[in-house]
């Protein structure tokens, strides 16, 4: 079996409270997440990086430890499966531009609308996966009295 492997990210940035994704539609009318090809020595996350900027003209921050893979066969390449490496990134105060030679439009979507127009399972796992990563980052540490007893009388 030979592999294409590319890289991209599930991104995203937050408005009035709210998650908001970059969502890009492929000309052929697929819509997903910013990827592509490595090229020479990146490393997974340099491709992403760079892969991201070409497509959305975003300068994303890859979230640290959440990292997770799609696979599936490419109809036009027999014997040839696709990979494609997502990173969790973040980005704040820019404007979203379009790649117009490979993409037809890039939005912002929420959660929903973007579970809504994705054609793939597992483009829709993978979204799940990053919304359980920053929901379970975002929440509030458990607080312990007995941990903050310890702390505020020295004995620890």
């Amino acid at each position: 079996m030979e592999y294409e492997i590319s890289c991209g990210g599930v991104v995203f940035t937050r408005k009035n409270g709210k998650i908001l994704y970059v969502i890009v539609k492929s000309a052929e009318g697929y819509y997903g997440f910013p990827k592509g090809h490595m090229e020479g020595s990146e490393t997974e996350e340099e491709a992403a990086l760079r892969e991201i900027r070409e497509e959305t003209g975003l300068k994303v921050k890859i979230i640290p430890n959440f990292k997770s893979m799609d696979e599936y066969p490419l109809p036009q390449k027999e014997g040839v499966i696709k990979r494609v490496i997502y990173f969790a990134a973040e980005f704040e105060g820019q404007e979203i531009s379009c790649q117009e030679e490979e993409l037809s439009a890039v939005y912002l979507m929420t959660y929903e609308e973007a579970m809504e127009v994705f054609q793939f399972e597992g483009l829709k796992r993978i979204l799940r996966e990053v919304k359980d990563f920053i929901d379970k980052r975002d929440a509030p540490t458990a607080f312990t009295p007995f941990a903050e007893e310890e702390q505020n009388t020295g004995r620890g």
